[in-house]
């Protein structure tokens, strides 16, 4: 019934936006009917960014693990605006190079399983595709494929952006990496320093959800369509103190029963999140930061259903937390800052600190893994030579929940860049 509620409410909502917007850009046509038109190509707007990374691994838990050059990603962006009011927003994401699919063993989990990675092999994945309408300067509409408004990652994802040679390491672990649904957003601005987004998005799929990542994998990237058949809300809210300086927090809450590949839970498995951030800068110091808390419900029933999924359906089978809890800090260091006059380039040093527990509940026979009671310790240098490249440098040192072999060393080289 609920569900019914839910997508009626939803269509209502879709309905009065739609009619709403056809009868503002009725007046908008008009109006831009006087104004001389621009050239074309001023109407695009085009940025790229990528990483690519060299990890040398020392891990007591897999000693064997071999040295790697990681090509994380290469994007485009591009952005039209055909008019005033509206505007047309894509990023195409290329990974590890390219496509392809390729075969990994995975021995850290329980069933010490091969996994075939189309990801890891390659992909190229259309992350954004939607359009977006201004009602005002402080008001407006997107709908397609979105960024999903939740923690730090999706707003901070540029290279330049953040220190490490990789995105956190406890949202990483924790949610989707560069997470985007499709749906519904309105996003606004009231006073000089509010900012808020609040949607409709799909739901996830609850049958990817395993021991080591919580929901990470439950976006419903590896199948052909999307099902909608539960959807979820997402809210934010943040006070910004300037550019790329704010505080904040944002939630998310959904089913994730009825988008499973098959119709074999009984039981409403609700996601709820929520999380408290904030970005700031203190010449010569940068700080930022992100408490994050997740509780699924009936998730040893969620944990039974996915024991007894096909091992084609590529998905960990691995019991499920009842709730997730982490925490990350880090501080940055720009000793060029101290003399109050930048060279050419910008120099940080920064620490890193990351804690999270993808089991921090655990439901009904569920056993309660300490292994996924991780924490990890990461130093290192960052270089930008001009405002568009990063040299990056970094040792990381991860602690297992394990009374032995439970340190994890590995040391990066590697580069971004963001042109816009």
């Amino acid at each position: 019934m609920f569900r019914s509620i839910y997508t009626a409410a939803f269509i209502t909502i879709l309905l009065l936006l739609s009619f709403t917007t056809y009868a503002q850009s009725m007046l908008d046509s008009i109006e831009e009917a006087t104004v001389k038109p621009s050239h074309w190509y001023d109407k695009f707007t085009v940025s790229s960014y990528g990483v690519m990374n060299y990890n040398n691994y020392n891990w007591q838990l897999l000693p064997q693990k071999r040295n790697d050059i990681e090509f994380e990603r290469a994007v485009l962006e591009v952005s039209y605006r055909p008019s005033k009011k509206w505007s047309f927003n894509t990023e195409l994401e290329i990974e590890a190079g390219g496509t392809g699919v390729a075969i990994e063993f995975d021995p850290l989990e329980e069933f010490g399983e091969y996994e075939y990675e189309v990801e890891k092999g390659g992909e190229i994945w259309l992350e954004q595709f939607n359009f977006k309408y201004d009602f005002s300067p402080n008001f407006n509409i997107s709908f397609g494929r979105l960024k999903v408004p939740f923690g730090l990652i999706g707003f901070l994802d540029e290279p330049t952006e953040y220190h490490t040679t990789n995105v956190s390491d406890m949202e990483n672990t924790i949610l989707p990496t560069h997470w985007t649904e499709y749906g519904v957003m309105l996003n606004g601005r009231f006073g000089k320093n509010w900012v808020w987004h609040a949607g409709i998005v799909n739901g996830l799929d609850g049958s990817a959800f395993n021991s080591a990542n919580f929901i990470k994998r439950g976006n419903q990237r590896r199948f052909e369509a999307t099902n909608v058949n539960d959807i979820a809300g997402v809210a934010r809210l943040d006070y910004e103190f300037g550019y790329e300086k704010f505080i904040g927090i944002s939630g998310y809450y959904g089913n994730t029963r009825n988008n499973r590949p098959k119709p074999d839970l009984q039981f409403d498995a609700n996601l709820a999140m929520i999380e408290a951030h904030v970005v700031y800068e203190l010449e010569p110091f940068e700080f930022s930061g992100i408490v994050l808390y997740g509780a699924l419900q009936n998730s040893e029933a969620v944990s039974i259903a996915n024991r007894n999924l096909s091992n084609n359906l590529n998905v960990k089978r691995t019991p499920v937390g009842k709730s997730a809890m982490g925490w990350s800090a880090e501080v940055a260091f720009e000793p060029f800052g101290l003399l109050k006059k930048h060279p050419n380039g910008e120099l940080y040093f920064f620490l890193r600190v990351d804690s999270y527990d993808t089991q921090f509940s655990t439901q009904g026979l569920i056993f309660d893994n300490p292994r996924w009671d991780r924490k990890t310790y990461t130093g290192g240098i960052n270089y930008m030579p001009n405002t568009w490249l990063v040299f990056k440098t970094q040792f990381a040192r991860q602690y297992l929940g394990i009374v032995e072999n439970k340190i994890q060393d590995t040391f990066s080289l590697g580069f971004g860049y963001y042109i816009k």
